[in-house]
Parts: C-alpha cells; sequence; structure tokens
C-alpha cells in the first residue's frame, strides 16, 4: 500500500489493529498492534513517547506505519524497519524507526546501525528498538556496542514487558478516560501477556554466570577487565529491570532502580564501577525505589556465600532513649509470621562496629541488642532476609527464579509494612503562647532575666 504517506516513505502501511500478515509474522503483527493501540489511546501513547523525552500534546497529532521503505536507501538494501512513528504539532514533525524482535530473537548492533543511517539520510529524528532484552531506562541500550556508537542518531529502547508494564499500570490506575479505549488497551493487554505474542520476562542468566561462581568458589581473583564478569554484569542490570517491572505491576505504581545521574545515561561508566564492587566484595547489589515505601529495597547476591539478601534500612526514632525502647518499636513492625531467615543489623553511633540479631531473638528477649553496647543506642536498623541458595545460586535459570520470589516475597511480608521515624510536629510551648508573649518588649524582659544555670 503507497497511498497517504508521507513523502520520504515509498512503501508501507498505517498500522492496524488487526493486521492481515501471515501466521509466521509474530513481529509485525505485534508491533503493528501495539503501533496502532499507542495512536488510538491517548494515555498510552503518551506514557510511552514520554519515556523517551517526547511530549504529547492535545494538538499533536500521532501516525504509526509498518513495513515501511525508506525512499533514501543504499542500492539493493533489503533492509524494512519494522514500524514508523510520526507526531505532527504545528509545523514541527518529530519521526522514529521501530525495530521490534519477539520470542527468543535478539537485537543486532549491525542492524541497528543500518537504521541509523538510514533515520539520517531520511530526515528522521531517532531509532527505537523493542525487544525482550531489558534497558534499566529507555535511553541506554542493552547492546554495548550501540551505546559506544559514535552516531548522532538517538537509539531508544523498550521492552515488551515495559510495554505490558505501562499498559497494565493504565488499567489498574484507572488512568484512561475513554471508555473504549480503556477496553481496547485492557486487549492488548490481554494480547501482550498470552505467550503467543512471544512476550517474556528475563529468565536466564548467561554462560559466563556459571563460570565466574567456579572462579569465585575457588578462590580465584576476578581481573579488571573480565569479559565473564562484565557479561554477568549486563545480565543483572537487565534481570534488576525486570525485577522493577514485576514489583510495578504487583504494587500498581511505579518501581525504579536508584541510580546516580551518571550510571542512568554512561551503561559503561555503570559496568565499569560495579566491576569494582563484584571484584572487592563478590557481590551483584541493586538499590529499588518504590513509592511511598519507608525506604528503598536493597539487594545483593552474594557469590561467596551463595546467598541473596534483599532488606530495608529505617532510622532510629531518636523520641527513643535507650535501645530496647527503640528495638521494640521496630518489632512491632515486623508484623510477619514468617521470620526464617530475617535479621536486624543494628547500626551504632561513631566506629562501633554493627550488631546484628535474628528476628526471632529479638522477639523473645529486646535486651539482646543492648549487650555490649550499654551506654549507646542504635541510630539505624538494616532489617533483611538472607536467603542461602546453596547449588541453585550458580545455576543459569534457577537463580532468576528464586530471586524473583524473594524480592516480591520480602517487600509483600515485611517491607510493606514498615514506616520510616519522622519528628513530631513542633508545638506552641506554655510560657509561649500567644503574639504578645514573644513581642520585643517581652522577649527583652526575658533576656533581663535569663538564668544560663537555671
Amino acid at each position: 500500500m503507497t497511498e497517504n504517506l508521507p513523502e520520504f516513505i515509498v512503501q508501507g502501511e498505517h498500522a492496524r489493529l488487526f493486521p492481515v500478515l501471515s501466521t509466521t509474522s509474530k513481529e509485525g503483527r505485534t508491533t503493528s498492534i501495539v503501533l496502532a493501540c499507542m495512536a488510538k489511546i491517548d494515555e498510552f501513547g503518551v506514557s510511552l513517547l514520554a519515556s523517551i523525552g517526547q511530549k504529547v500534546g492535545v494538538r499533536t497529532k500521532m501516525e504509526t506505519y509498518t513495513e515501511v521503505v525508506c525512499k533514501e536507501r543504499p542500492l539493493k538494501s533489503k533492509d524494512r524497519p519494522d514500524g514508523l512513528i510520526i507526531l505532527k504539532n504545528g509545523s514541527r514533525e518529530w519521526r522514529a524507526l521501530v525495530e521490534a524482535k519477539v520470542g527468543s530473537n535478539e537485537l543486532e548492533a549491525d542492524q541497528v546501525e543500518r537504521y541509523r543511517q538510514l533515520a539520517k539520510d531520511n530526515q528522521i529524528n531517532c531509532v527505537i528498538t523493542i525487544s525482550n532484552q531489558f534497558a534499566t531506562t529507555p535511553k541506554v541500550h542493552p547492546l554495548a556496542e550501540v551505546n559506544k556508537s559514535r552516531s548522532k542518531i538517538e537509539v531508544y529502547h523498550w521492552s515488551w514487558m515495559y510495554i505490558l508494564t505501562e499498559a497494565d499500570l493504565l488499567i489498574s490506575q484507572d488512568n484512561v478516560a475513554d471508555v473504549d479505549q480503556k477496553i481496547l488497551l485492557n486487549e492488548l493487554r490481554r494480547f501482550l501477556s498470552h505467550e503467543s505474542a512471544g512476550v517474556k520476562g528475563f529468565d536466564r542468566m548467561p554462560k559466563e554466570w556459571t563460570e565466574l561462581n567456579k572462579l569465585v568458589s575457588s578462590g580465584g581473583v576476578i581481573a579488571a577487565k573480565s569479559t565473564d564478569a562484565a557479561a554477568v554484569l549486563l545480565a543483572w542490570h537487565q534481570e534488576t529491570r525486570d525485577l522493577t517491572l514485576i514489583l510495578s505491576r504487583l504494587t500498581e505504581t511505579s518501581v525504579t532502580e536508584r541510580l546516580s545521574r551518571k550510571h542512568k545515561t554512561d551503561a559503561p561508566s555503570r559496568v565499569k564501577d560495579e566491576l569494582v564492587t563484584l571484584r572487592d566484595k563478590k557481590q551483584l547489589t541493586s538499590v529499588l525505589e518504590i513509592p511511598d515505601a519507608a525506604a528503598v529495597v536493597e539487594v545483593a547476591a552474594d557469590m561467596t556465600r551463595r546467598s541473596v539478601d534483599v532488606g530495608m534500612t529505617l532510622r532510629a526514632p531518636e523520641d527513643k532513649v535507650s535501645t530496647k525502647a527503640r528495638v521494640n518499636w521496630l518489632m512491632r513492625q515486623v508484623k510477619s509470621e514468617k521470620v526464617d531467615d530475617l535479621y536486624v543489623r543494628l547500626l551504632w553511633p561513631g566506629k562501633n562496629e554493627p550488631t546484628q540479631h535474628t528476628v526471632s531473638e529479638l522477639r523473645l528477649d529486646p535486651d539482646l541488642a543492648s549487650n555490649g553496647k550499654e551506654h549507646l543506642a542504635p541510630h539505624s536498623f538494616f532489617v533483611f532476609r538472607s536467603k542461602n541458595l546453596g547449588g541453585r545460586f550458580t545455576q543459569q535459570t534457577n537463580f532468576i527464579v528464586d530471586l524473583e520470589e524473594i524480592v516480591p516475597a520480602f517487600y509483600r511480608d515485611i517491607g510493606s509494612n514498615l514506616t520510616a521515624w519522622k519528628r513530631s510536629a513542633p508545638k506552641i510551648k506554655d510560657a509561649r503562647s500567644t503574639a504578645e508573649d514573644v513581642s520585643a518588649d517581652a522577649i527583652s524582659e526575658d533576656a533581663q532575666t535569663y538564668d544560663p544555670s537555671a
């Protein structure tokens, strides 16, 4: 179909909700349906495009196409992007090529670079890739080669699970105003969650995970430029992104990973910095931010102990003086009866080393926390579950299965019940209860009668 196409496109058609394609064309069918829904469901299109910095206003017109062939392209080129998005706002026009993979098909850096050149030749602003690979943010691509490219054409990435999660949140939060559009979005949610769509979460660590565990368990040292460690870190970043999406769907709110400003946009720098932690501590770590939670959720996979630790740090209540009173304040919040492998690490002022007890022990005898620290009071508590996975820790699939059970379970049973301590609102003192009591004359009189020893 070639009629009514933009001038820089010689072949393609508008994205269809019901594409007439071969049953083997999963990518084409899924991409067409999603792009059509972006154009037809206002809030859905706004949400996805906002993630890559594009604002869709009331007057913005969105057009989406599939199977496009660009006018300016290399001779004999068979490249045909899966989709095209155009935003029109007055005289301003923004364009994005879309390349999608479903199931186990993965993106290829060479193809992405060719699409970058295609975009440049046809005055298209950027390329958006979609696959079952995960990116911490849409602006950091899961392929390292794409991030290192010198091309000035931006490449953004959405995982299919991210798209499904955005649809799920819009439905669960009742954020779609039009009833017909709400029904359509729910149908998209139903379609994407069916196995025939080829959408799946991160479910397997790379083969380097097994090799790195063998190295650590044998007492080996992780090299500063270990390719195995780099591969493991990149996989870990995909998994922690999938964890945020899982928690987002469970809590019906947007869960994110806490990263420094630099790490949000510079994937190589993040890998380099986290390699230091992996080498020194033999740990993979992540910090997850859940809106309105008492604290961030800290996750650590310890390769030496073959365990997963997940917990939250709470500031101790300063209006309680004794250690016992502070511990009791915390114990009242730990309402779960499932306290196996649940610990409290007490953080003390100055250079005093942290101490640690099981929740079971502190429930029976909160005075235990004061042993050897009778004249001190803890300033913070780290409440955490430590789960030893044994041999499953080193296995590519079982490690992910267990991690995705442990982290949500901790937040469901423990973390969601915790409340951060905060100071009480200041009171107006009895001796200064009116404006007259704090007038210049009153303060002058108070200053004259002031007794510092009283």
